[in-house]
């Protein structure tokens, strides 16, 4: 039989299976519910459906080791034939398994180059099961603020890219998905980073689909969205979630790749939106902005169109932030060097 090769990836609580990839024969490979790596489909045009007792296998009856955990799931280390794979289960219970169900058909409605692929899933039981693409160099989190394995900080060219292609996505699913998407939860460590340092946006499980107008109806107090330090203020007030619900976080994230800062210090229960308000107000030195990591090996330029363009996606109104659209069209004019740049190779970790 000939081997294939493919890759597992397993978002959602920002941990990674190891950076390896399996192969398996043909006759394995469909018994694991495995797909294909660049097709993300099974032969049929639909992504790859695993039983209950396939997931059970692959886990070794969930004793193998546990590589990652968070609110929502459990990412357990598969070994099969000739590899590895991380497999998330969604903790049993009724909201939980409505997270589940809200990533699982998000996921398999969408198709973009910068948003994880599904590969594969299994809904037979109350706990929810995803397999996903797999991302070699982890998350935007841990690579900018010192979580990674490599040393020193992350180039401006690659922040500047990431950026523009976690733009790039979310312009996708506000404007060109059928229904349209609102993410809810854009954040760094829902950034992956596969081994082409290229950014995939992933964790739909706070995402809200039919979003044909700008405001929705409230959301209840149980199904909050987003994450400290980058959720909306008027979601917070109003319980309404809407597109500029997301632009509001990515600008948030643009504010992080800039000064390298984190979102939320819990420990100082410090905003970095709040620490960085009075200056984002008013017209200001963007160098006194950036990360001091960079030291000169960054543009002034773009560091100062990036910072006006956080600034307004931060806003305190959300009907005067730009639109996803407007804010991928600014990148693409204003960072054109550094996009070219890390698309070259340069600046690469």
């Amino acid at each position: 039989m000939g081997a294939q090769r493919f890759r597992f990836f397993c978002c959602g609580c920002g941990a990674n299976a190891a950076a390896s990839d399996m192969e398996m024969n043909d006759e394995e490979a469909d018994c694991a519910g495995a797909v294909p790596e660049g097709g993300g489909k099974g032969t049929d045009g639909t992504t790859r459906q695993l039983s209950w007792p396939q997931v059970e296998r692959m886990t070794g009856g969930f004793t193998s080791a546990v590589v990652g955990e968070g609110g929502f799931s459990t990412v357990y280390l598969a070994r099969l034939s000739g590899g590895l794979a991380a497999v998330k289960v969604h903790r049993s219970s009724e909201r939980l398994h409505r997270v589940f169900r809200q990533e699982l058909d998000t996921l398999l409605r969408v198709r973009h180059p910068h948003i994880v692929r599904l590969l594969g899933f299994c809904d037979q039981q109350d706990e929810g099961v995803l397999v996903l693409e797999f991302a070699a160099n982890g998350n935007l989190h841990e690579k900018l603020h010192g979580g990674g394995k490599s040393g020193g900080a992350l180039p401006w060219a690659r922040r500047v890219t990431a950026a523009l292609q976690v733009a790039q996505a979310l312009e996708y699913l506000h404007d060109q998905c059928e229904p349209q998407v609102v993410h809810g939860d854009v954040k760094a460590a829902n950034v992956l980073l596969d081994g082409a340092m290229s950014a995939k946006l992933c964790d739909f499980g706070s995402a809200r689909m039919g979003f044909s107008a700008a405001v929705r109806p409230r959301a209840s107090a149980h199904t909050m969205l987003g994450s400290p330090g980058y959720v909306d203020p008027h979601y917070i007030r109003s319980g309404v979630v809407t597109k500029k619900t997301d632009v509001y976080s990515f600008g948030v994230l643009l504010l992080e790749l800039l000064t390298g800062v984190e979102a939320f210090c819990p420990v100082e229960g410090r905003l970095l939106t709040a620490v960085l308000a009075p200056r984002l107000k008013q017209p200001c030195d963007a160098r006194m902005l950036v990360d001091e990591r960079l030291g000169s090996a960054y543009d002034a330029a773009e560091a100062s169109a990036v910072a006006a363009l956080a600034a307004s996606c931060v806003g305190h109104n959300p009907s005067l932030r730009p639109s996803m659209a407007e804010v991928v069209r600014t990148l693409e004019q204003n960072a054109r060097g550094s996009i070219l740049a890390a698309g070259n190779g340069h600046g690469k970790l």
